[in-house]
């Protein structure tokens, strides 16, 4: 049993249950997108009922729904890796698309190698899976395309291909990759100022992207190799789904961590594709005020932006500050202490955790 078509006697498309034919076929192209996470960094506007990718904000979109855009005509079929609490978020935007796809619903999170092992599990082992955050900003389209279509070519024959950005700046709320060419020397975390300042100037270093491209059957052969607890237990709970949903009880049992941890940086079978499209993980208010920006949103004389309202504001005495406005919550903040939302997150988590609903 080696695919959900042996697995699941249907997939749920539209609450409807039907046969999928198109991963039939041998080396399908499957888009995953993956929903986790909670967007800490951009409260008040990014709650647990709705996180950051589902916030319709973006020119009247969501960033899930720009990446299901995005992709769409790249691959031959769509799957979902959510959770019980934001499945039915992803629902809405693929019912607007009238899109089938093939939909896993994570009980519990158990982080980013567990969830891409689902849908590694899903399909067949020729498969190739170009796998995506669901909350990017990609511009250029045409240049994604490319590297898309380089990282599927090298997938093909056996790499497991991470996708780099070109940085602009030595921005410290991104991870890096130390690459030769498409050989990738390591991964390093989120620098300090010094440290980003450094892997400009060395030339050799790439923003971490967080998406990757490679046959289904490597990337478990690579899993279970380096961390064969998390692919027993993941596959114990996907052979036991009902319809995509994965046990509750099977899923604690899961250990929690990161594809990056569990395979892209002990594996051998690492390649990365250099990309220049413009990118951003719009990860904190920073790097949303520049994207507003380059769209034409209102900030007054001394760089300060309102997000939220259209009631009058005036700042005084404030150069480069945000205003964020909600119906129970607001936020005010220097824009270069946007890293810092996440603190005023981890409080009010102990202290009012209603307001993060």
């Amino acid at each position: 049993m080696s695919s959900i078509f042996n697995r699941l006697s249907s997939i749920v498309f539209y609450g409807q249950r039907t046969t999928n034919r198109i991963m039939d076929k041998k080396h399908s192209i499957t888009h995953v997108i993956l929903t986790g996470g909670v967007g800490s960094r951009l409260w008040p506007l990014s709650r647990k009922s709705q996180p950051k990718q589902y916030l319709e904000i973006f020119e009247g979109k969501s960033l899930f729904e720009l990446t299901v855009e995005r992709n769409r005509n790249i691959a031959d079929t769509i799957m979902v890796v959510g959770n019980v609490d934001n499945c039915h978020l992803s629902q809405k935007v693929m019912d607007k698309f009238n899109t089938p796809y093939i939909n896993i619903v994570e009980s519990t999170p158990r982080n980013t190698a567990a969830a891409i092992a689902f849908a590694a599990f899903a399909a067949q082992p020729e498969d190739i899976l170009i796998v995506t955050p669901s909350d990017h900003i990609i511009d250029d389209v045409e240049k994604y395309k490319e590297s898309i279509q380089q990282g599927v070519e090298k997938a093909s024959n056996g790499a497991i291909v991470t996708f780099g950005i070109m940085p602009t700046k030595p921005e410290t709320g991104y991870g890096y990759i130390e690459r030769r060419g498409d050989k990738v020397i390591s991964f390093r975390e989120k620098p300090n100022e010094i440290t980003a300042i450094n892997f400009i100037e060395r030339g050799n270093f790439l923003w971490n992207s967080g998406m990757f491209c490679f046959k289904a059957g490597v990337f478990l052969e690579e899993l279970r190799t380096f961390q064969p607890e998390v692919y027993e237990k993941a596959k114990i709970a996907w052979d036991s789904n009902i319809d995509g949903n994965l046990d509750l009880d099977l899923s604690l049992e899961i250990p929690s961590i990161s594809v990056d941890y569990a395979v892209m940086e002990r594996s051998k079978k690492i390649k990365v594709v250099p990309s220049d499209f413009i990118w951003s993980d719009l990860g904190s208010f920073e790097s949303v005020y520049d994207y507003f920006v380059t769209k034409g949103y209102p900030v007054d004389k001394k760089g300060n932006m309102v997000i939220g309202t259209n009631v009058f504001t005036a700042f005084v005495g404030l150069r480069n500050t945000i205003f964020v406005f909600t119906e129970t919550a607001n936020l005010i903040l220097k824009k270069s202490h946007s890293q810092d939302v996440k603190y005023v997150y981890n409080d009010l988590e102990k202290e009012k955790p209603e307001l993060l609903h």
